[in-house]
């Protein structure tokens, strides 16, 4: 009984460790965004009171309009989400469902995709996007080249595979179409799949600012991600303190995903995908 409580209590310690070790530097990177003056030593990780301040955001709002630019990555984020997901739920349930010729080359492509760098195909996405579709300075401009994912296409496709095939012909004889099939057998089965796409497609576009910075050189258009690295490479160093301000626009970007993890975390849990079929 001692050595099982031993060995406990070295693994929660071990753990606990880890985690601190883990959480430390987001810890440091909200203090250091609050501070008035910077505190280098191991100090600053616990500053006094009378060095807090909110001067640094105040200083980002300023320069940049952080609500337009939230919205703005809000719209670019949320249209790249809902393509995404949409997108990759039909191109999943067809591929791991549905039995027609060429399925098996088709997701062959798709891995193929995944071998590709999006760097290499920017020019020609820039060319056909601001060229050819006139898109330049638009909300769709910016969505559309990442509007289909091909790593949500594989994450629902494997879901699916993992359903019970007797649930869709129990519906199927029941006179189900495939969009039945779809809406009411297979997408509440597979509600992880939902979630961990929607999570790691909210981290790509929201961090993205390269290719909404081609698009647009509006500034009322470009997402937050864009507006703040232009403040951290060009403005952050004019400012009372450029440290805390570099810190204050990183928060400010993370804080948003760090939410969402926290909101859904919780639901990142397999579901019973048998519990329809009996015996």
């Amino acid at each position: 009984m001692r050595r099982a409580l031993g060995s406990s209590a070295a693994m929660y310690v071990v753990l606990s460790l880890g985690a601190l070790a883990f959480l430390f530097p987001f810890y440091y990177m909200v203090i250091g965004s609050l501070q008035t003056t910077v505190d280098p030593s191991p100090s600053g990780a616990f500053p006094a009171p009378g060095n807090l301040t909110l001067d640094n955001y105040g200083a980002i709002n300023e320069r940049i309009d952080l609500l337009q630019g939230l919205a703005n990555s809000g719209i670019f984020t949320g249209g790249v989400i809902l393509g995404t997901v949409v997108f990759g739920v039909l191109a999943g349930y067809a591929l791991a469902v549905l039995h027609w010729r060429g399925r098996s080359a088709t997701f062959s492509l798709v891995l193929l995709v995944q071998v590709i760098p999006f760097q290499l195909l920017m020019i020609p996405l820039y060319v056909m996007i601001a060229r050819d579709y006139g898109l330049a300075d638009t909300y769709a401009g910016m969505i559309l080249p990442f509007f289909i994912n091909s790593t949500a296409v594989i994450i629902f496709r494997q879901y699916f595979l993992q359903l019970p095939k007797e649930l869709f012909d129990a519906a199927r004889i029941d006179g189900a179409g495939e969009l039945r099939l779809l809406w009411n057998v297979a997408l509440p089965l597979v509600r992880p799949a939902l979630l961990t796409v929607v999570l790691l497609t909210f981290i790509g576009p929201w961090n993205e600012f390269l290719w909404p910075f081609l698009i647009t050189k509006e500034a009322s258009m470009q997402p937050l991600a864009v507006s703040l690295a232009n403040f951290l490479s060009n403005i952050a160093a004019s400012t009372a303190n450029p440290f805390g301000a570099t810190l204050a626009g990183a928060v400010v970007l993370a804080a948003p995903a760090v939410a969402l993890f926290l909101v859904f975390q919780r639901y990142f849990t397999s579901n019973d995908l048998g519990s329809g079929v009996k015996g």
